[in-house]
């Protein structure tokens, strides 16, 4: 969350014995304190080819500082934690093993337990089913002395288990016209690893070559057909393992904002963002409806694999996602404020976005913010998106291995989202509440519900308080 230049106060230089006053950027340090939480459910999950269980959680907490340095200057620091559990995540590995064995290159393995079970409708035990995300972002912003022109510069570090993430930025403002319009240009580059994780039966695939049934985790263990016959003929032969394990992205934004009455204020954006790299996720499972499909598991719920009453029995990958190693984005918005009255506000945005993938899409934003009192204000919120389909896009067993690029990852897929919420503001006048020195100027708190027209529906509490330095 980044912090709003809010306060200011008044310094005193003195040159030539005449007395010249400016206002400082930040009058004292605040801190925020934003906590959320995150649920959702579906059943496309892009592990399992688009298809199973998207049940998701996640717990955020970010703490924000911002100090002035002096009257000009002003250093803010983010740091994030956020704890998630993933249903479908744990399915990379969806089969339990029961006991380790020691083969002839000394390596122990995990061996599958005796009768296998699993099934995309459900979370297995799996450690890639849960995991921390933690990040740190530091800024740097310094405004001129007739505060009309801004300069800032930023880092930042991400790390969870399987990926890691260092970015960093800059960016002017010019104030112009009596501070009633507004130019800025922003650049930023992120530099990400991944930490390859293949789906099971493709890493032993990758490990023991054409023997990988008879030997590490698959050692012993029975595989189907799709007419529930024994079989020893899976071979996974499309799949070869990536050669990088790099994701680099770079962005420049320019916008222009304008006061144009007491009552009305606008902005324009314009976006360009470039991606490179693995933009693939290296765990999303492919089946192909020009292969034959292989199972592990209770044979009796093959008939039924697609269904959430298959409770038994997961479907072996013929490949991983492929997609392509260059992505551009080009977002355009616009900002559109009008103040009705003393009590009552609106704000509205729209976005256009396209990408060289074939997807375009439209967002349209309106909060109300209704004045109580001088202490509270509420606002309803409403959120529409549509966009396209991407051409390497196919639900499950809808692609073929001839193909060169595929995906069955929903996010990629046309579809339509609506999101309703509400918020509610508390402001603290004087100050009263404090802690540890901090006095509270502000509780923000917001309820959104979020339904996709392919069946996500995701539910998202998020609340924020501001403290000053006294």
């Amino acid at each position: 969350m980044l912090i709003a230049i809010v306060g200011f106060s008044y310094a005193q230089e003195k040159k030539d014995s005449t007395a010249i006053f400016k206002k400082r950027v930040l009058d004292a340090t605040e801190v925020d304190f934003v906590s959320s939480y995150y649920n959702q459910n579906g059943s496309h999950a892009a592990v399992s080819g688009g298809i199973g269980t998207e049940k998701l959680t996640d717990f955020a907490t970010n703490i924000v500082v911002a100090t002035p340095l002096n009257d000009d200057d002003v250093l803010t620091f983010d740091v994030g934690v956020s704890a998630y559990t993933s249903a479908s995540s744990s399915n990379v590995n969806p089969f339990p093993t029961s006991s380790s064995s020691t083969g002839a290159s000394g390596q122990t393995t995990e061996v599958l337990a005796s009768n296998p079970k699993g099934t995309p409708w459900q979370g297995s035990s799996g450690a890639s089913g849960k995991g921390e995300l933690y990040s740190l972002n530091s800024s740097y912003s310094h405004s001129s002395n007739d505060r009309n022109f801004i300069w800032n510069a930023e880092i930042s570090l991400s790390n969870e288990y399987n990926y890691s993430s260092r970015g960093l930025g800059g960016g002017i403002t010019r104030l112009f016209n009596d501070k009633n319009s507004e130019i800025s240009v922003k650049v930023n580059a992120y530099f990400d690893n991944w930490k390859i994780i293949y789906p099971t039966e493709l890493n032993e695939y990758n490990s023991y070559g054409n023997s990988f049934l008879t030997s590490g985790h698959f050692k012993g263990v029975i595989v189907y057909d799709q007419n529930g016959n024994k079989s020893s003929l899976y071979r996974p032969t499309t799949f070869q393992p990536w050669n990088s394990n790099v994701r680099d992205s770079y962005s420049s934004s320019i916008s222009f904002s304008q006061v144009v009455s007491k009552r009305m204020q606008f902005s324009l954006f314009f976006d360009l963002l470039q991606q490179q790299g693995m933009l693939s996720t290296p765990y999303q499972r492919m089946y192909f409806a020009d292969k034959v499909h292989y199972f592990i598991g209770d044979k009796q719920f093959i008939p039924i694999y697609q269904s959430p009453n298959n409770t038994g029995v997961y479907e072996l990958a013929d490949d991983i996602e492929r997609l392509p190693s260059k992505r551009f984005k080009l977002p355009i918005g616009l900002r559109w404020n009008y103040f009705i009255n003393e009590k009552a506000t609106v704000r509205t945005y729209y976005r256009y976005y396209q990408d060289d993938w074939g997807i375009k899409g439209h967002t349209f934003n309106i909060e109300l913010p209704i004045k109580i009192n001088d202490l509270y204000t509420v606002y309803p919120i409403y959120r529409y998106y549509v966009q396209t389909q991407s051409k390497f896009f196919a639900p499950f067993e809808q692609h073929l291995s001839t193909e060169q690029y595929y995906t069955s990852d929903y996010d990629l897929s046309a579809f339509s989202a609506n999101q309703y919420g509400f918020g509610a503001t508390y402001t603290d006048l004087l100050e009263k509440f404090s802690i540890f020195g901090l006095g509270l100027k502000n509780i923000d708190f917001r309820f959104n519900h979020y339904n996709r027209s392919d069946g996500l529906s995701a539910n998202i509490g998020t609340i924020a308080f501001k403290f000053l330095a006294n």
